[in-house]
């Protein structure tokens, strides 16, 4: 069965747990919410009993710390996965989606995911060292300056020459 897509199953719904106490994440349901679906969105309250109830084996409270979702066939996407899906599910970002998925573009939706977890952190009282590092400092070759926003260094390249293969 070589070239079948035997054993995908295909995503009819979506699910996206969003926390109800985050001005990013409640703009972010309401922007989706107006966006033209190719897959439906369901917004659900992140660690609600709404959601327990629709997913018991989930671990609910880590749906608080990081972006969470749950596919009809109970496909679970977090972080920069759960961004990409979301945007994959949108008629006008799909090929956004397909360009996020790429190795070229992964480091793009990690950076959107701990912006926005970064975020999120700051807002909720948490310690930045939470989120991987310091309040500007570097987390995983990411690093944020406030005047210029986040960048990527690829490891070994920040002299601004990179070694090659």
């Amino acid at each position: 069965m070589s070239g079948t897509s035997a054993g995908r199953v295909p995503v009819r719904r979506l699910t996206v747990l969003y926390d109800a106490d985050c001005s990013l994440c409640t703009y972010l349901r309401d922007w989706l919410n107006r966006q033209p679906q190719l897959v439906p969105l369901e917004l659900v309250p992140a660690n609600s009993d709404r959601a327990r109830r629709r997913f018991p084996t989930l671990d609910h409270r880590a749906t608080l710390d990081d972006i969470t979702v749950v596919g009809d066939a109970g496909q679970v996407y977090r972080g920069a996965a759960a961004w990409i899906v979301t945007l994959w599910a949108l008629r006008e970002h799909r090929p956004l989606a397909h360009r996020l998925s790429t190795p070229a573009g992964a480091p793009f939706a990690k950076g959107a995911a701990l912006a926005a977890a970064k975020w999120r952190g700051s807002q909720r009282g948490q310690s930045p060292e939470r989120w991987g590092g310091q309040a500007y400092g570097r987390m995983d070759g990411w690093s944020y300056d406030p005047a210029h926003g986040w960048t990527h260094t690829v490891p070994g390249c920040g002299d601004g020459t990179c070694p090659t293969p």
